[in-house]
């Protein structure tokens, strides 16, 4: 079988097989019903002589084709057929029962025999020459891999669980002082899985009614059920004050807290009876709590933090910030960004960013240069180009903005875009492209691109992007509620547009 999309062509007698995948991508992940995009792919054959394509298999995952390119095998999902590889599939009414007429094969009939020490051994093996062959390095950072090998492979016949394994692989790799090379799953033991179930919410025990207030909501965006607090769900009608007296049947004391009674709940429906701050007009009302509040909290902070700003400066400056360098960072990006642009500044928060790969389609954003504007009598102005920003920005960064985070940052000063204040960033540039399974399912992953910037060279890995204007948030910070960093950004920006005239057409026509 392959290993990934890249390889998901074959040949057959007069034809060329290959998969694709329709286009769905979505950051919505409350249908927990949708289809696995890897199970959406549809085999399609293109014929040499007739010079068309038509299509062949639908719902695959992945194909691969048998040495004597006479018989085909496609994993749909968690199963896997084998068919004739030159003959159309259609249904002959064989089902999906597995047998040799269908095709399908019954995995459950494998059994296999494991030696954990022998297959250990494999997995360190495999470990260190994937290493050995994809590093970025051919002289691997100068570490003598091949005593590396020997230092931790006699170790293995001591381990007594793949977990011991995994922490001989993390040190194994740490020995290159390299980011990224992370070690992930494998055949491990799981824990007990205890999923606590969450109503978005804040509470304090009320000595005097003898049960729970509602302090506040966390609000998140309101349209999506695995953000918001499912208690200030449309015909509720809960504030903040309101008293929560039951749960499921169960009445709340300081020895029966909320989340108690919301334990294995995260996604179910659940009773609660309600009432106004007074203890009047008791009601009962059905909830589904949520799993997580980060969601939620993160859209609080971000808000938080717009508002924020523009308090501080009359609605003159915008703010965005951009959790990552991937689809949730893209999408956030220009759901801030759209809006906030055609302020007089623009701040770009990319604190505790954790990387990906998009930072340079943000940046040829941020670079636009608003030069005009197609004005018309009726309508208002539009920027010329598009989505340019109108006046200058800053950008803040810290200790925790990594990867293509630390680029971001080190792009933004080198483009001279604004300043770019807080910490200096993670210090990890070497990137990843993790496609090797390890024999029990799990990967290792080797740092292969690493970046170089002609007046920095490959300095940036292991060291991280320094500031413009170093600012900190200490413990006290954090305990008052103050963002110092936040708060420098507005104060430079601002300092920054007394002298970046912002001129429109209306002033131009006022002028004639």
């Amino acid at each position: 079988m392959s290993d990934g999309i890249y390889s998901q062509i074959v040949g057959v007698k007069g034809k060329a097989l290959f998969v694709s995948w329709p286009v769905d991508i979505s950051l919505e992940e409350d249908s927990a019903d949708a289809e696995s995009p890897e199970d959406t792919g549809l085999v399609e054959a293109f014929d040499f002589e007739t010079q068309k394509v038509e299509p062949w298999i639908d719902h695959v995952s992945e194909i691969g084709l048998s040495a004597d390119a006479q018989w085909l095998i496609y994993r749909s999902g968690q199963r896997l057929r084998v068919i004739k590889a030159d003959e159309k599939h259609e249904d002959r009414g064989e089902g999906d029962k597995p047998n040799r007429r269908s095709g399908w094969i019954d995995l459950c009939r494998i059994r296999a025999m494991v030696d954990p020490i022998s297959e250990w051994e494999q997995i360190f093996k495999e470990a260190w020459r994937l290493q050995r062959d994809h590093f970025w390095r051919e002289d691997m950072s100068h570490i003598d891999w091949q005593e590396v090998f020997h230092r931790y492979f006699k170790l293995i016949p001591r381990l007594s669980t793949r977990g011991e394994l995994s922490d001989i692989l993390w040190e194994m790799q740490g020995e290159l002082g390299t980011s990224h090379a992370y070690v992930m799953g494998g055949d491990l033991r799981q824990p007990p899985s205890w999923s606590q179930g969450l109503l978005g919410a804040e509470f304090a025990f009320d000595a005097k009614k003898h049960t729970y207030r509602i302090v506040s909501f966390v609000k998140g965006d309101l349209w999506r059920k695995s953000s918001a607090s499912p208690l200030l769900a449309p015909g509720l009608h809960l504030k903040e004050g309101d008293l929560i007296w039951e749960i499921n049947g169960k009445a709340l004391s300081p020895e029966m807290p909320p989340e108690a009674c919301l334990l294995q709940h995260a996604g179910l429906e659940i009773n609660l009876v309600v009432s106004d701050a007074r203890g009047k007009e008791k009601r009962a009302v059905v909830v589904k709590p949520i799993s997580s509040h980060q969601p939620g909290l993160y859209r609080d902070w971000v808000e938080g933090n717009r508002a924020y700003v523009h308090e501080k400066t009359g609605g003159k400056v915008g703010y965005v910030h951009v959790p990552d360098m991937g689809l949730s960072g893209f999408a956030e990006f220009h759901r801030g960004f759209l809006s906030e642009c055609d302020r007089d500044g623009l701040i770009v928060d990319v604190r505790f960013n954790g990387g990906g790969s998009v930072s340079p389609l943000l940046l040829e954003k941020l670079s636009r240069r608003r030069l005009g504007y197609d004005s018309t009598r009726w309508f208002d102005v539009i920027p010329y180009p598009e989505d340019s920003p109108m006046g200058p920005m800053v950008a803040l960064t810290n200790q925790y903005a990594g990867s293509d985070g630390d680029m971001f940052s080190y792009a933004f000063k080198k483009l001279k875009l604004g300043p770019l204040i807080g910490k200096r960033t993670w210090g990890g540039v070497v990137g990843i492209w993790p496609r090797h399974a390890l024999i029990d399912g799990g990967v290792t992953t080797q740092p292969e691109f690493s970046i170089w910037f002609k007046d920095l060279g490959w300095s940036i890995e292991n060291y991280g992007v320094d500031p413009d204007i170093e600012v900190d948030i200490m413990p006290q910070d954090y305990a008052q509620g103050k963002d110092p960093q936040l708060d420098r950004s507005i104060a430079e920006v601002l300092k920054i547009m007394q002298d970046y005239p912002v001129v429109k057409p209306e002033a131009a026509r006022k002028k004639e």
